[in-house]
C-alpha cells in the first residue's frame, strides 16, 4: 500500500460535480476560506457549455509558496459525480485521497489500492434531515464543505463569516446553511479520523495585499478608468461577463448624481458584425468605444476591422479566447486567436495585440488599449482568455494615477484650422506614420466629415494611383513600427551565468511557466525567460532570440501561432524556435512545461516538483 501523502499548505484539491447541482458556490466557499487563513489559492472552474446535467470540475491549488498555475495531478479528490468516477479516480496521485459519498456501496474493482478512501454517507444524512429534493442537494454541498473544514483543519469561523457575507440580508437562508456546515463538520470529526489525513491548512501570512478577482471584471473596470463611454456587443462565452461588469461599474460611476443622466451607452447589436460597426462609428465620432467577444465573434468582425485599420479609426476589442475552431469548446481555454487577430481582414493588415497575464494586467491593458487606439488611430486587441477571464485569481492591487490624462493622440482643433494650419488627413507630418485627424463637426467647412475604405491620397481624396496606394501602405507600416515603442514592453528574466537556452511565453501561461522555471533551476538547468506583453514585438524580443542557441516558445494552441508570428515578423530561422504546445482546453501545467523542455533537451524524465513526504 502506497503511503499517504502529507503536506501543509501545498496540495491540490479537485471537486467533481454535476453542472447545475449548486456546487459552484460551495466549492468557492471552500477556496475562499483557505485564502482567509492567509494561504494563497488558485481555483479553476472547468464547466460544460450546456446549462445543466453534464460534468463540471473545480480545482483548487493550495500553495503557500505562491504558485498560481495548474500543477497537474490531484492530491485530494471530492468525487460527487458517478458519471466521471473512473476518470476522477485516475487523476489522483499515488498516496492521495478520495472523498466520496458512501451511501451506496462502492465495489473494490471500482477503487485503487494506492490511494486512501474517505467515505461519508452524505446522501443518507441529507435524506434523513430534509424533505425537499432541492434542499437535499444544496445542503449536501455545504455539508461536505463542513467535513473538509474538519479534515484540513480550516478555521470554521472563517467559513461562517463567508456564509454570513453570502447571505447578508437573507437571514432565513443563513441559519440552515450554518447548520448544514456544522453537521458535516461534526460528522467528520466523529467518524473520519481527521488527524490521520496528511493534508492540512495552517494559518499563514502569504497573501499580503493582493486582491482576488476575475479577469473579466478587472477588464471592465479598466475600460471604465480608461474612459470608455460606448460598449457594443453580442453575447458570447466567455466574454459576456465583461459587459455585465462594465454595466455594473457604469451604474456606479457613470451616472450623474444630480440629474440621473447616464454618461455611457451599452448597445447589444443583432450580431457581432453590427457590434463592431457601432464601435467603429463611435470611434470615428470621437468616443472611446470597445466590444467584448471571443474567437467566433472576431471571425465575423474582420471586414469592419479592415475598414478601421485602413480608414484609421480607433477601436478596442476585448477578445476572451476559447477553444476553436468554429464553435469549438466554448467553455475551455486556449490562446488560438493570434493569427485571426494580428492579421484580421483581407489584404495587408496588422493589428495591435496586448497579452495580459492576470487580472491586474487585464485592468491595466484595457485602459492602455483605449489610449493606444486613439494614439495610433487603429484597432487594438486585449487578448485575454477563459482561464484569466472567468476564474478568480490572486493579483497585485490595481493602481491608478489620478493625474493621468487620456492620450487622445494627434487631434487638430477648430482654432488650429481657423489659424490656417495645413491639414491633410493621411499626411505623415512627423515621420512616425501617424497622421493628424479632426473629430467630425470640428469645423463647418474644414477638417474631415467622411472617411472611406477605398484607396486614397494623403489628403483623403479617392485615388487608384499606384504611387498613392504604395505610400499609404508604407506609412501604415511605419505607424506599426512606431507602435513597438508604445505597447507594453516584454519582461525578461536572466541569470548571472550566461544561458544558451531561452524560453518565450505570454498571457495565461505565465503562472505555470514561473513554477516550471523554478523546477528546471532545481535540476541545475539555467534558462533565460522573456514574457511577451504585446504585438508588434519590440526589438528586444528579436535580440533575446539571437542571444540564445535555442528558444522554447510556450503557448496554448496546436499550430504554434506565436512561434509563427516570431518567425514571420523577425525573419527567424524556424529550427531555432522549439514549440511547447498545449491545447486540450485545460490550462497548461507546470509539469507539462517542465517535462516537454526536459525531453527536448534529452534530459529524460524531470520531476516537476519535490514529492510530498510520506506518512
Amino acid at each position: 500500500m502506497t503511503k499517504a501523502l502529507q503536506s501543509i499548505n501545498d496540495f491540490v484539491v479537485k471537486f467533481a460535480n454535476v453542472n447545475g447541482s449548486g456546487s459552484a458556490s460551495a466549492n468557492e466557499l471552500f477556496a475562499r476560506s483557505i485564502l482567509r487563513m492567509g494561504v494563497p489559492v488558485s481555483p479553476r472552474n472547468i464547466f460544460p457549455s450546456n446549462i445543466q446535467g453534464l460534468p463540471t470540475w473545480y480545482e483548487v491549488r493550495v500553495s503557500e509558496a505562491g504558485y498560481l498555475g495548474r500543477r497537474g495531478g490531484c492530491d485530494f479528490m471530492v468525487a460527487m459525480n458517478p458519471q466521471t468516477w473512473d476518470e476522477d479516480l485516475r487523476e489522483i496521485e499515488p498516496g492521495g485521497y478520495l472523498f466520496y459519498d458512501n451511501t451506496r456501496v462502492i465495489h473494490a474493482d471500482q477503487l485503487r489500492d494506492d490511494i486512501n478512501l474517505i467515505g461519508m454517507p452524505l446522501t443518507r444524512i441529507c435524506n434523513e434531515r430534509y424533505d425537499d429534493a432541492r434542499q437535499r442537494q444544496l445542503f449536501k454541498n455545504i455539508m461536505y464543505v463542513g467535513a473538509l473544514a474538519a479534515i484540513f483543519d480550516i478555521d470554521i469561523g472563517e467559513v461562517e463569516k463567508l456564509i454570513g457575507e453570502m447571505y447578508k440580508g437573507k437571514e432565513k437562508l443563513l441559519e440552515p446553511n450554518i447548520e448544514a456546515l456544522h453537521s458535516g463538520r461534526d460528522y467528520a470529526r466523529t467518524h473520519l479520523n481527521c488527524a490521520s489525513i496528511g493534508l492540512k491548512i495552517r494559518r499563514a501570512d502569504a497573501v499580503g495585499d493582493r486582491i482576488f478577482i476575475e479577469g473579466n471584471s478587472a477588464t471592465a473596470l479598466g475600460c471604465v478608468y480608461g474612459g470608455a463611454t460606448v460598449c457594443a456587443w453580442y453575447p458570447i462565452t466567455p466574454s459576456t461577463s465583461v459587459v455585465d461588469a462594465f454595466q455594473s461599474y457604469c451604474n456606479k460611476f457613470r451616472i450623474d448624481k444630480a440629474s440621473g443622466e447616464k454618461r455611457f451607452a451599452i448597445v447589444q447589436g443583432e450580431d457581432e458584425i453590427a457590434s463592431i460597426g457601432i464601435v467603429v462609428g463611435a470611434g470615428w465620432n470621437g468616443a472611446r468605444a470597445f466590444t467584448a467577444t471571443s474567437g467566433p465573434g472576431v471571425s465575423l468582425m474582420t471586414e469592419f476591422l479592415g475598414l478601421a485599420y485602413f480608414a484609421e479609426i480607433p477601436a478596442t476589442i476585448i477578445n476572451v479566447q476559447r477553444g476553436g475552431p468554429s464553435t469549438g469548446m466554448p467553455t475551455r481555454t486556449q490562446q488560438a486567436d493570434l493569427f485571426s487577430c494580428a492579421y484580421a481582414s483581407n489584404g495587408d493588415t496588422k493589428h495591435i495585440l496586448l497579452f495580459p497575464e492576470d487580472p491586474k494586467e487585464c485592468f491595466d491593458f484595457a485602459a492602455q488599449a483605449l489610449d493606444l487606439a486613439d494614439q495610433l488611430q487603429t484597432p487594438v486587441f486585449v487578448m485575454s482568455d477563459l482561464d484569466i477571464g472567468m476564474n478568480t485569481r490572486l493579483c497585485a492591487p490595481f493602481e491608478w494615477d489620478e493625474n493621468r490624462h487620456m492620450q487622445r493622440g494627434k487631434i487638430v482643433t477648430r482654432e488650429q484650422l481657423d489659424a490656417g494650419i495645413k491639414f491633410g488627413r493621411y499626411q505623415d507630418v512627423d515621420g512616425d506614420g501617424i497622421p493628424y485627424r479632426t473629430y467630425p463637426g470640428t469645423h463647418p467647412s474644414k477638417g474631415a466629415f467622411f472617411t472611406r475604405g477605398t484607396s486614397k491620397d494623403a489628403n483623403a481624396r479617392y485615388s487608384e494611383r499606384g504611387e498613392d496606394y504604395v505610400e499609404n501602405m508604407q506609412r501604415l507600416q511605419r505607424k506599426f513600427e512606431t507602435a513597438k515603442s508604445l505597447v507594453p514592453q516584454p519582461i525578461e528574466t536572466t541569470h548571472d551565468t550566461p544561458a544558451t537556452v531561452g524560453v518565450i511565453y505570454f498571457g495565461s501561461t505565465s503562472p505555470a511557466m514561473q513554477e516550471a522555471m523554478d523546477n528546471l533551476q532545481r535540476r541545475g538547468l539555467v534558462i533565460d525567460a522573456m514574457r511577451l506583453r504585446a504585438f508588434p514585438f519590440p526589438d528586444s524580443v528579436m535580440e533575446f532570440i539571437h542571444r540564445h542557441e535555442k528558444v522554447f516558445v510556450v503557448e496554448q494552441n496546436r499550430d504554434g501561432q506565436l512561434r509563427s508570428l516570431l518567425i514571420n515578423e523577425g525573419q527567424i530561422n524556424p529550427a531555432k524556435l522549439i514549440p511547447v504546445l498545449h491545447f486540450d482546453g485545460t490550462p497548461i501545467t507546470a509539469r507539462f512545461i517542465t517535462q516537454t523542455i526536459c525531453t527536448a533537451l534529452n534530459l529524460g524524465h524531470c520531476e516537476s516538483m519535490p514529492k510530498q513526504a510520506a506518512l
